[in-house]
């Protein structure tokens, strides 16, 4: 790395800690909202210069993306509230806790990170990489190594979009008046960009950097930049609807590979042997697409209307 490499570096992680601060301490929520916003953005490039380009996918998609637009539409049904624009905390008696606090923290991760055992568990990984059925030591871990984990992560996103929709129905509409009669159209061409990026990373994911979860935020991202541009989701909040199923269809798939496996003598999560590279091929799918929608749900801010909503000047 040369001398340009680390000065870029360092100034990205001087902003990465302003920015963090900026969100967290911000005396306007607008400012706060924002703030992370660019800090989503700029953790994305993070990981692109650590070479991890799904995660930065991710990233940015989730982190700047979803989320983003979701403090931002939580935002908006919060401007009309008394006291919206008060201050949040007075700048002037925060840095007596949060400089000790913050140095206290530090201290202890580079702690803990001094004490992690080198060099870790990567040699034992690419040792059992043949066996995993995949080419890529990442996929092989989340999939097959430590498939529990990912079991738990899409776990949490069904809980948390279960949660929210027992809260009540979605609010109609979903989106303010749409400033320009293009904009759903636009949407339109932009999706299947989207989908193609997903399926490309679900393919990747086998022999390089992807997977189930930088395809299935980036279809989730598309399909939230759709309703953003004016469009409507064609959910119908029946009880047997299809969503229900489908958004449950990663933590099923999983499950019943997991279950399988016990059943036929063989561990927890443990593929028949010649059988893993199908199998995960097959979770790939299921979680990608599970994930996409969980985070389409999770916008939605409540369980869709019985009728379904309709496109912009439909």
């Amino acid at each position: 790395m040369g001398v340009a490499g680390v000065i870029f570096d360092g100034l990205l992680a001087l902003a990465l800690v302003w920015l963090a601060w900026q969100a967290t301490r911000a005396a306007d929520l607008f400012h706060a909202v924002v703030s992370f916003i660019v800090f989503g953005l700029l953790m994305a490039l993070a990981w692109v210069r650590l070479e991890a380009p799904d995660i930065a996918l991710a990233e940015a998609a989730i982190g700047a993306g979803a989320t983003g637009a979701l403090l931002l539409s939580a935002l908006d049904r919060l401007a009309t509230r008394d006291g919206y624009h008060r201050v949040l905390y007075e700048p002037t008696t925060a840095w007596g806790f949060w400089i000790p606090a913050g140095g206290a923290l530090l201290g202890g991760l580079t702690l803990a990170a001094w004490k992690l055992p080198a060099p870790g568990l990567g040699e034992e990984v690419l040792a059992s990489l043949k066996l995993s059925g995949v080419d890529h030591p990442v996929t092989a871990v989340l999939l097959n190594f430590r498939a529990l984990d990912t079991l738990l992560e899409i776990g949490v996103l069904l809980l948390a979009a279960v949660t929210i929709w027992s809260l009540g129905r979605a609010p109609s509409p979903l989106v303010p008046a749409m400033p320009s009669p293009a904009l759903p159209a636009l949407g339109r061409l932009l999706f299947p960009v989207f989908v193609l990026v997903a399926a490309y990373l679900l393919w990747r994911g086998s022999h390089a950097p992807g997977g189930a979860f930088p395809a299935g935020a980036v279809l989730g991202a598309g399909a939230i930049l759709m309703l953003l541009a004016g469009a409507r989701p064609w959910i119908r909040s029946s009880e047997h609807g299809p969503w229900r199923w489908i958004l449950s269809l990663g933590l099923a798939m999983l499950l019943a590979a997991a279950v399988t496996g016990s059943l036929s003598g063989l561990a927890f999560f443990e593929y028949p042997r010649g059988a893993a590279g199908p199998m995960i091929l097959l979770l790939e799918v299921a979680a990608g697409l599970s994930i996409a929608l969980l985070l389409f749900a999770l916008y939605l801010r409540g369980e869709p209307c019985e009728h379904g909503y309709r496109e912009v000047g439909s």
